[in-house]
């Protein structure tokens, strides 16, 4: 089949940031076949089996979240402004999860994050295998993996128990889908002991599995590391060997400049998600991506769950990334917009592992698309457009959304599913966890 999108302002995010005012993008099949300027469009292109108009909106690589918890939507709006969430809420209620409350959430999730044009995302959760199947049904890319941690979760009574799970959960799912891919999710260095983190890495080397972790997120973290090791978190991962394998670190908040030289030196395997809407709304800290960057490192943009940050879509993460840094570091020059759409694009991408595949906008990869419309009152007039996806834009303004070549979202609704359905269901499910969470 091929598919024809034409009349479309082309952000390519290849290595020379190709752009193309008045485009065309053809997709044959799963992949991008050919693209650039519409006045060079083959005359017998014309008749692809699908055309769609773009009406002068932007199209670009789909968003790729670098970091989040799809099955935690039950929470979001829930004990925002309590100190100490995470133990006051999350872990006690986190036990009426049941495999159902997470697929309905996953759903609910998964059409919120395609809605907002995120093609691609890397999730942390339970019953992540109900996640998975989640993920395959609804046609979106993901790395998904169970969350590890040294206490008894909804899904396995005793602690470190995520570990079993992972075992079957890996062998079920390695090779099996093109979409998605499962990993290894220890909760945190001080979530987990030392024993249960080497099993990690030895699972990770026999099934070859991605790991992603919460790492130097929490002040007594870093006390704790202090205190126990003489070390920060990420020192001791590095001594484990974590930077021996293929790595993703969520927020590094605290990282250190002994430890960024660490994660540069080994910046093939380690890369960072950086979530700055959930670390700034907990009053964490901005973690140091400009050091970052200048070591060369992979960064990629995150929401963290919707519980955390309160969405999943990029164009908020892009926005406060923009707004943060730059304040920061003092620095109005720093991160000019172009930069911003590269770290939830193609960095994102790069940050999963993925970017061969898609990340950019170019022949031969897959096509994950997300097309975003110019003839809302906010999005005019566009002298810029890398600015006007990070200032201006929101979700709202996605227009269009294909993953590996299957258009999942068209004139800002899902294609294959209702998500007034999606939520009835959730809302049906959420019932017992809505009882608990009004008796905590």
């Amino acid at each position: 089949m091929k598919q024809l999108i034409k009349n479309i302002y082309l952000l390519t995010m290849d290595d020379s940031d190709t752009t193309y005012k008045n485009g065309y993008l053809l997709i044959e099949d799963q992949q991008i076949a050919a693209l650039g300027p519409l006045g060079t469009l083959p005359a017998h292109l014309f008749g692809a089996d699908e055309i769609v108009d773009g009406h002068g909106g932007l199209l670009l690589p789909g968003f790729v979240n670098t970091h989040t918890h799809i099955g935690m939507i039950p929470f979001r709006s829930l004990g925002d402004d309590v100190p100490d969430r995470l133990r006051r809420f999350l872990f006690p209620l986190e036990q009426h999860m049941t495999k159902s409350l997470v697929a309905a959430s996953s759903r609910y999730a998964i059409g919120e994050l395609l809605l907002s044009g995120v093609t691609s995302f890397c999730d942390m959760y339970y019953f992540e295998d109900v996640v998975a199947q989640c993920c395959q049904e609804m046609g979106v890319r993901a790395l998904v993996g169970e969350t590890i941690i040294d206490q008894p979760t909804c899904d396995s009574p005793k602690p470190s128990g995520g570990l079993d799970y992972c075992e079957k959960f890996l062998t079920q799912w390695s090779n099996r889908s093109e979409l998605v891919m499962p990993i290894l999710a220890p909760h945190a260095p001080n979530t987990n002991n030392q024993e249960t983190l080497t099993k990690i890495l030895a699972l990770s080397e026999r099934f070859e599995a991605p790991i992603t972790m919460h790492v130097s997120e929490m002040s007594y973290e870093i006390e704790a590391f202090r205190q126990n090791h003489q070390q920060t978190p990420i020192e001791w991962l590095h001594e484990l060997g974590y930077f021996q394998r293929d790595f993703i670190m969520a927020h590094c908040i605290f990282a250190t400049s002994a430890d960024i030289e660490l994660i540069a030196q080994a910046a093939k395997n380690v890369r960072i998600a950086h979530c700055i809407g959930a670390n700034t709304k907990s009053a964490k800290g901005v973690a140091p991506i400009k050091e970052m960057l200048a070591h060369q490192i992979t960064v990629g943009l995150g929401t963290d769950g919707p519980s955390s940050g309160n969405t999943l879509d990029l164009f908020s993460q892009m926005k406060l990334f923009a707004n943060f840094q730059k304040t920061y570091n003092h620095d109005r020059a720093l991160f000019p917009a172009k930069e911003i759409v590269r770290l939830a694009t193609r960095g994102g991408a790069e940050t999963l592992g993925l970017a061969e595949k898609v990340g950019s906008l170019e022949v031969g990869k897959q096509a994950d698309l997300v097309l975003v419309e110019t003839d809302s009152v906010n999005m005019f007039p566009i002298f810029d457009p890398y600015s006007a996806l990070v200032y201006s834009a929101n979700a709202g303004n996605v227009t269009a959304v294909w993953v590996n070549g299957r258009l999942l979202v068209k004139e800002k609704q899902l294609v294959d599913f209702s998500l007034a359905d999606l939520r009835a269901n959730l809302y049906e499910e959420m019932a017992g966890f809505v009882q608990a969470a009004k008796n905590s």
